[in-house]
């Protein structure tokens, strides 16, 4: 972000309150920072606590870290009160917290399976569930999807379905929602360079998958956290007349 757009930014989002799950790092991170930047008050969540303290010291006071595993109940169960406690009610709701092995189809295991859904899917629609009485009328909630959810990617197989039923659940969540004026949609990145494969993979196939994608792509490079950050907080603040939708942020790769 330049000088400008951050002075552009600033108090742009006081008084908002907002979590974020998966805050500590890449997108939900990029994310957080923006709407701190802004004004805002921020709950974000994570497995790591290291990850988190980390990112808390770079954020500054208006956020708060909570740390637990979407795909425990009992975990969201704590981060509702935690929000509760902390902010009362919330404006913005971005379901970020997601994991991204690759899967090659002859070996995935019943476990990675399990594991994939469990916090990709399951986490995702108990977070909404758990946190919807604290939603603002009018307020926003996000969801991570993948443009994997609409290329056949190989390796994929397992995340890309994951991500698919996300899609779904932004079309019927909003159904469930809109009454209480609530808009919830999808956010639907490309190649975005988050570290998270070198995480999952070993450097040497985080390398190669990096550059078979970077060919396919029009704009032949990854994408920053931070582009997808904009989209996110347009989503949720600014996307006022939008529902159900799902935003892409690729570089054009499912487009053109």
């Amino acid at each position: 972000m330049t000088t400008n757009e951050g002075k552009v930014n600033v108090g742009r989002y006081s008084g908002k309150n907002v979590v974020i799950t998966g805050g500590g790092s890449g997108i939900g991170f990029a994310t957080a920072k923006l709407l701190v930047d802004g004004g805002a008050s921020v709950v974000i969540t994570g497995r790591s606590q290291a990850t988190l303290d980390d990112a808390l010291a770079r954020l500054g006071t208006g956020a708060v870290a909570v740390r637990g595993d979407v795909s425990s109940l009992t975990d969201l169960d704590s981060l509702a009160e935690r929000v509760k406690g902390e902010l009362g009610t919330v404006e913005a709701l971005f379901v970020n917290a997601g994991i991204a092995p690759l899967t090659p189809f002859e070996s995935t295991t019943e476990e990675a399976y399990d594991q994939v859904f469990a916090i990709n899917v399951k986490g995702a629609f108990f977070t909404v569930q758990k946190l919807a009485p604290l939603l603002t009328d009018g307020a926003g909630v996000v969801l991570t999807t993948s443009v994997a959810n609409v290329a056949g990617i190989l390796e994929t197989s397992v995340y890309a379905a994951s991500k698919a039923a996300l899609r779904s659940l932004a079309r019927t969540f909003s159904r469930e929602l809109l009454p209480r004026g609530v808009r919830v949609n999808a956010l639907s990145p490309g190649p975005i360079d988050t570290g998270i494969l070198e995480g999952s993979i070993s450097a040497e196939e985080a390398a190669q998958f990096k550059e078979e994608r970077v060919v396919l792509n029009p704009m032949h490079r990854f994408g920053t956290p931070e582009e997808v950050a904009v989209a996110a907080a347009f989503l949720a603040f600014d996307a006022t007349y939008t529902a159900g939708a799902e935003f892409t942020v690729d570089g054009g790769v499912t487009q053109l």
